[in-house]
Parts: C-alpha cells; structure tokens; sequence
C-alpha cells in the first residue's frame, strides 16, 4: 500500500485559503493557493496530502449540504480537478475527508424533510421522531452527533443512503481521481459500512486507502483486511508531547510497545497507523512543548516510530495556536511558508523514512530506556534502524550490544561506531543503519 511508505501533509482548505466561516454563497477559486505552495510541500519531503473538507457546507465543512459539489468558497469542480492533476504530475497523492456520519442542516434530504415532514422521501434517511423537538424549534426531533445539532447524523441502515455516498465516491474517483479517503469520526460508522465501502472502493481503484479517525479501545476491530488499511493513532499522540514535557521516555515507548511490540497481545502488530504530533482539532506541537528545543526531537521520534507521518501545515516551521483560542486559531490563513531550521529537518527526517524499509515496515523493539532518552529498534527482512532520542541538555553515554561495530545515521549521513559506547548529544535524535 502506498500509504505506508508516504509522508502526509495535512491541509484544512477553509482555513488555509482564507475562506469566510459562514457559507456566503459567494464563488471564489480560493483553492488555487495550493498551487503556491506545492514546491514548499514537496521540499519537506512529504508526498501525499490529506485535505480536510472540501464539498459544500453550512460552515466548518463538516456540516456537508452536497457531495458532489465543491465548496463555492474554496472553487469549483473544475478548479479542484485541475488541482489534483498538478498535485499528481508532481507526485503528491491526494486523501479527501470522507464526512459520512452526518450531514449538515443546510443538506438538501433534510430540508425536504423540514418542510414536507411526514411526506418527505427522505425521512428515513435520517432518526427522526415527529412527536418531539430541536433545538433549532424544528416541530421534530432528529439525532445530532453527539448532541450537535447542527451535524444531522445518517441513517446508515439505510440502503438508499448508503448508496448516495457510494456514487459519491465513486464521482470523486472518477472526476478528481482521488487516491484515498480519511473517515471522519470512523468510530461512529457502522461496521457493515466501511466494510462495504472498503470493496466498493478496492473494484473501483486498487490501492485505494481508507484511513479512519479513530481515539481509543482496539483499533484491530476498524482496521484490518475486510475495513479500514489504517487509522490515526491518538494512543500515541499524548505520550508523543507529555514524554517530552514531563522527561519520561517510558509513556511514549510503552505505549508503542503495547500497539507494535512483538507480543501476541500487542494490537497492531504489523499494522500501519497514521502518526501526527498536531492536527485541525488539538493545539499546536509547539504550543504545546515546555521546551522549544525538542520540537525537533517530537518530530524524530514519530518519523521513527511504527507507523506513517503527517504534518498539519504550518507546524513544519513552527506555527503556534492552542485549543482554547477556538477553531479560527487551528485553522488559519498562512499566506506564504516560512521555512527554518525545523523545515529542513523534517525533510531530512522524510528523506529517511522514504528511504528506509526499516522504518516503513520494521517492527519494534525497545532497547535502551530511560527517563531522558532511549534507543529502540525497527527491523525488516532487508534492513536493521535503532533510532536514538536524548532530550536532555547533556550528553548521555548508552552500553548495549549493538550487534555490529558501526552503522550509518540516515539523518546526517555521519558514520557511527559503537566502540566503547554510544554517546548521545543533548536534545539529539539519531536514525543508526546497522550493519546487516
């Protein structure tokens, strides 16, 4: 699968191209910006962006009125088809936000319902009661997700509905030829249909990838060979940030070890899951670290752990903005990317995982640990990494058998010797190929 081996830049087009919040109606080609940033996104290394909602909506793009219609904020159809076949011609794949839960208010089945009630069509589309209300003073009473009314949720028992967002997709495969889909709340889609969706799309483009948004709990139940090919990992997400600012190495390491390590119980042994350090919902990585200098070592520490990458953009120069400055904050215009030093090492750190069977497909080891730094080790059948993190401000010297005398740093290119111990420079994160 493709997406194994990618390294994803995560794009939110409302909020990135500058459009209004509120649905004025209003055509704009705001989505022609992507255009001035592809050489920016191909020069961090990443090859695959995954772009929050871009079909028409009520507001935030989550609250979809029609799937077969691009956002008139952001263009039109055409504007995001030309779009896609840049992006592809440049070798960038393409995953849209696949929004199949709900529906927002302004989706044109329910505004049948609102003003034919009883004698909609549509009705069943959607749990409804008419002996209640809403709190929008409907005369009727519908599920909202989770208690958000403004987010209709889907009747997806429904056949008729299921149907409607299959040849969704399959128009946005046809028209954009899309390469993947990431699931929006994939924990509240019933099973049946993301397994239907998984064949549908598999007959329609092979290597078609469904990435569903999933928190907590067995993630084994969504992804596996009948449903979703990955999910992203909010189990590591915390650990990634608290083992940084709380100097514990062994949050993050641990729960590594409990998805990826090589006991029969660990759940996502030789599963790829989606890692992130920040995205459209939480606070910025740099806003959140106590010490801005180990931003660089977050970032080497998800590059190196099992899984694939994603960097929301703005993060890979060090945008800030916490959660509660509000949704404007997490989501912003940023006109122009503004590359530093953290820029140039996540391209290094791409390069590398692009580059390396080991960290694309290894599994996991942990071999040194300790509160301020660790070593762990992903082995393939062709290739043998152990990543090093220290994040203390000094040196640490590690004794362990290496099994071989020296190895190659995939980030640096520097020779590496294990003779008499390996020294770890402060704030450093290492990629050792070993001799194999």
């Amino acid at each position: 699968m493709w997406a194994y081996k990618s390294v994803f830049y995560q794009i939110y087009p409302l909020g990135f191209c500058g459009a209004p919040f509120e649905n004025d109606g209003n055509l704009e080609h705001r989505i022609e910006k992507v255009y001035d940033w592809i050489e920016h996104i191909k020069k961090t290394g990443c090859n695959a962006i995954y772009f929050s909602p871009v079909f028409e909506s009520d507001t935030h793009g989550y609250n979809t009125r029609d799937y077969f219609k691009i956002d008139c904020r952001l263009g039109t159809n055409e504007d995001f088809k030309k779009l896609v076949k840049v992006l592809h011609e440049n070798g960038i794949k393409v995953v849209l936000d696949g929004v199949f839960n709900h529906v927002g208010r302004g989706f044109w089945a329910f505004k049948d319902v609102l003003e034919k009630r009883y004698n909609s069509q549509y009705k069943d589309w959607f749990n409804i009661s008419f002996d209640g209300n809403s709190n929008y003073n409907d005369g009727l009473w519908y599920e909202g997700w989770e208690g958000n009314y403004d987010l209709v949720k889907l009747n997806l028992h429904n056949e008729d509905v299921v149907n409607h967002l299959l040849s969704a997709v399959k128009f946005w495969i046809d028209e954009f030829d899309i390469d993947g889909l990431r699931l929006d709340v994939a924990y509240c889609l019933t099973q049946d249909f993301i397994k239907r969706l998984r064949r549908f799309t598999e007959n329609l483009k092979p290597e078609f990838v469904l990435i569903g948004e999933l928190l907590h709990g067995d993630y084994s139940q969504f992804v596996n060979d009948d449903m979703l090919h990955s999910c992203t990992n909010y189990q590591c997400y915390k650990g990634l940030y608290s083992s940084f600012n709380s100097m514990n190495m062994f949050e993050i390491i641990h729960s590594v070890q409990r998805l990826f390590g090589s006991e029969q119980w660990c759940i996502c042994r030789g599963k790829h899951l989606l890692n992130f350090a920040d995205n459209h919902d939480v606070t910025r990585i740099a806003s959140i670290l106590t010490n801005e200098k180990h931003l660089k070592l977050i970032y080497g520490m998800m590059f190196g752990m099992p899984g694939f990458p994603c960097i929301y953009y703005g993060s890979e120069f060090g945008e800030k903005a916490e959660k509660h400055q509000g949704d404007n904050a997490l989501r912003p215009c940023i006109d122009v990317p503004k590359e530093n030093e953290l820029t140039e090492f996540i391209a290094k750190l791409a390069k590398a995982f692009k580059e390396s069977d080991a960290l694309q497909n290894g599994s996991f080891q942990s071999v040194v640990l300790q509160n301020k730094h660790c070593i762990f080790e992903r082995k393939s059948e062709t290739e043998r990494v152990l990543v090093a993190v220290n994040a203390d401000a000094e040196p640490v010297v590690c004794h362990f058998d290496a099994g071989c005398g020296t190895a190659i740093d995939l980030i640096t290119g520097e020779k590496h010797d294990f003779g008499g111990g390996s020294e770890l420079p402060p704030y450093s994160v290492q990629f050792w190929e070993m001799e194999y």
